[in-house]
């Protein structure tokens, strides 16, 4: 099995994961547990089994670069992104709410041509518009289809872009089990103010006790996946796998929460896809040449 092979299968096993994780959380947010109780919840959680990873491979705990501006900045874009995109799987459907994060990469190209500095040439800047034409398309503003809850999944897509291009920037001294705890204890306090918002807790029932530690484990698990795949294989080939957390997304939608896609919906997800993979592409190209 070459690297490529074995890369390219880790990053569908943590897409896997993460449609796991989202249909979870959606399952216990549908039930009558407030969200912000979910994020508290579900960061805690997944902060203790990161605290838990770091100590067994011998990394402390806490390190000091975690102060660093840019630390601070990937905080504030992770608990945007996990706010918004929580707020919308509980409230729109899963298979568009999903669509819409595919735009992500797309961003991600944007944010770092703007500031970074990076070269992206006038292709991949006409993918990302024809792949931001496919969000719009999704959306559908301003006509019957349109629901003002999806603008909750575009929010969380800038806060996950954010979050990516903070990373990149985020001190080399911090591990990557390091960053899953500091990400998911930023969840807490965010989850701690929209539960005041939202009037108070509710104690789960048994089943939503489990479905909440199941999204905990899936959810580290497709992180560590996640990291696996990116250092095993070509970034440029294993990366376009990303898209099939969409195909997951949909199916679950189908079978769990019997969503139908309508026509509009399909051909924007399936617009995103294509500028996503062919932005992927070029990028490719052109660091080879």
């Amino acid at each position: 099995m070459t690297d490529n092979l074995r890369g390219s299968l880790f990053m569908v096993a943590a897409m896997l994961g993460f449609a796991i994780e989202d249909m979870l959380l959606k399952r216990v947010a549908g039930t009558g547990v407030p969200v912000g109780e979910v994020l508290m919840l579900f960061g805690g959680g997944g902060m203790l089994l990161f605290a838990a990873l770091t100590r067994r491979s011998g990394q402390p705990l806490w390190h000091p670069a975690v102060l660093a501006p840019r630390m601070l900045w990937k905080a504030g874009f992770e608990v945007a992104g996990r706010l918004f995109y929580t707020l919308a799987i509980a409230l729109t459907p899963l298979s568009t709410a999903s669509a819409i994060l595919q735009a992500t990469p797309l961003v991600v190209v944007a944010g770092a041509a703007l500031i970074f500095g990076e070269r992206v040439g006038w292709r991949r800047w006409t993918a990302i518009l024809v792949g931001l034409g496919g969000v719009l398309l999704i959306l559908r503003p301003g006509l019957e289809g349109f629901s003002a809850a999806s603008l909750l999944a575009v929010a969380g897509l800038l806060g996950f872009a954010g979050r990516d291009l903070a990373t990149r920037a985020a001190p080399k001294v911090l591990s990557n089990l390091q960053l899953g705890i500091y990400g998911f204890a930023a969840m807490v306090p965010t989850g701690a103010g929209l539960l005041l918002w939202e009037g108070g807790a509710v104690v789960p029932a048994a089943l939503q006790w489990a479905e909440l530690a199941g999204a905990v484990c899936v959810g580290v698990f497709a992180y560590w996946a996640l990291t696996v795949a990116m250092r095993t294989g070509e970034v440029s080939v294993v990366t376009p796998f990303r898209y099939t957390r969409l195909l997951f997304a949909l199916v679950l939608g189908m079978v769990v929460f019997h969503e139908r896609p309508d026509a509009a919906t399909l051909a924007g997800s399936a617009i995103v896809v294509a500028a996503g993979v062919f932005t992927l592409w070029r990028g490719r190209v052109a660091l080879r040449g």
